[in-house]
């Protein structure tokens, strides 16, 4: 099936067009139908499946058809708000030849623009749930208009502690509206927060039998915690044209593991929940453009946010929670490209690895360096030729041959 096979607008389909898209995902053919038919949706599908236009194509057609409707017709709660702002760019995107307008209200600014731009009309709103209630509670937002409200990453924003402000947002919310709930992940929490805000919905599950993407090649290196940055700086050095997300547990150790890799003339760029907004959204542009290869982040700072053509996820830190292991290698190897997932693992650490282990049913290849070799790294003598991350490599070739 083709998008020029759906029931939708001319000009929207001009769009989708533009924006090279031909065939829908799993994803989009699976919800787009029941979207337009009005339908209540529940959805688990993983960050970069295309699940952002899969409600934004259906949501704007129908208000597209609509457009004699006052008040915000679409509300998209989301948990952060890099999450946000690329969801408004999917929309703008897509609406480019619809006189449909479309803003996002993060926190983090100043509010005042963002007032002056829900004076005029606006069609579709992409919030944050603090900013959203603030503004409810001075007087500047009216939610009562809206006929589809859309939950989205609903998993992290249980994490981040948002399932109080969901609920109190549904009953703001009209009482018939169409819900659209996605989520990366699924679990007794999040199906329960799913049946407080959703009834009688659709229910679609995109996911494989083995969580862990086929085209990702992973490996773990046993590396005690204080060498670690010795061997990531090896790996940078080594292949500067690659591009690398560096995964860490804590924003004090994304700032340390900066520090390092700018001392030896390594430009990275850092996101973490402590940084400015305006800064956070710079680091991202410049790393989706190509301008740094590099970026350090947290996981909770990243989900959700789709970046294409990673090379390389580097797990610096192994994640405490075993799914965030499945999230963080889901950014490489996307469509037909392979991708590598590269762990450090410490001695503590390896009970996580276990976990990890167990969670994927899949067994991590493991390596542990000879001493000589581990030495002469953090000595950084080691003759490129030798290089260890170059001789996995060259193993994984040798056994796809």
């Amino acid at each position: 099936m083709k998008f020029k096979d759906y029931p939708i607008h001319v000009s929207l389909l001009k769009a989708i067009d533009e924006l090279g898209y031909t065939r829908p995902t799993d994803i989009q053919f699976k919800v787009i139908s029941h979207i337009l038919n009005g339908e209540d949706v529940m959805a688990v599908a993983p960050t970069g499946t295309g699940k952002t236009a899969a409600f934004a194509i259906p949501i704007l057609h129908k208000i597209t058809v609509n457009t004699h409707k006052k008040g915000v017709q679409a509300l998209v709660m989301v948990p952060t708000r890099e999450l946000a702002r690329q969801i408004e760019q999917v929309f703008m995107g897509l609406a480019k030849h619809l006189p449909i307008r479309i803003l996002s209200l993060i926190g983090g600014v100043e509010q005042d623009h963002q007032i002056k731009k829900l004076q005029e009309r606006t069609h579709v709103l992409i919030t944050t749930p603090g900013r959203m209630f603030d503004l409810i509670a001075q007087g500047f937002l009216d939610i009562s208009t809206v006929q589809t409200w859309v939950l989205d990453e609903a998993d992290l924003m249980l994490d981040l502690g948002f399932a109080r402000d969901i609920v109190d947002a549904k009953r703001k919310l009209p009482k018939r509206l169409q819900t659209l709930f996605f989520t990366a992940t699924i679990n007794k929490k999040i199906k329960s927060l799913a049946y407080d805000v959703v009834k009688d919905a659709i229910r679609i599950q995109i996911t494989k039998g083995n969580p862990v993407s086929k085209n990702v090649d992973h490996q773990v290196l046993m590396v005690e915690m204080d060498d670690k940055r010795f061997f990531l700086e090896n790996i940078l050095l080594e292949y500067p044209e690659e591009r690398f997300m560096v995964f860490v547990r804590t924003k004090v150790r994304a700032e340390r593991v900066q520090k390092a890799m700018e001392r030896i003339g390594i430009p990275v760029e850092i996101l973490h929940g402590g940084k400015e907004q305006a800064e956070r959204f710079k680091s991202l542009e410049r790393f989706r453009s190509g301008e740094n290869k590099v970026l350090i982040t947290t996981d909770l700072s990243c989900r959700g946010i789709d970046i294409p053509e990673v090379d390389y996820v580097i797990n610096y830190d192994l994640p405490e929670n075993p799914e965030n292991y499945v999230h963080r290698c889901g950014r490489t190897g996307r469509g037909n490209r392979r991708g590598q997932a590269l762990g450090f693992c410490s001695t503590l650490e390896l009970p996580l690895l276990d976990a990890i282990e167990r969670y994927t049913g899949t067994e991590v290849e493991r390596y542990a360096l000879e001493a000589n070799e581990y030495s002469e790294i953090l000595r950084d003598q080691l003759d490129p030729d030798e290089n260890w991350l170059k001789l996995l490599k060259d193993n994984d070739a040798e056994n796809w041959e």
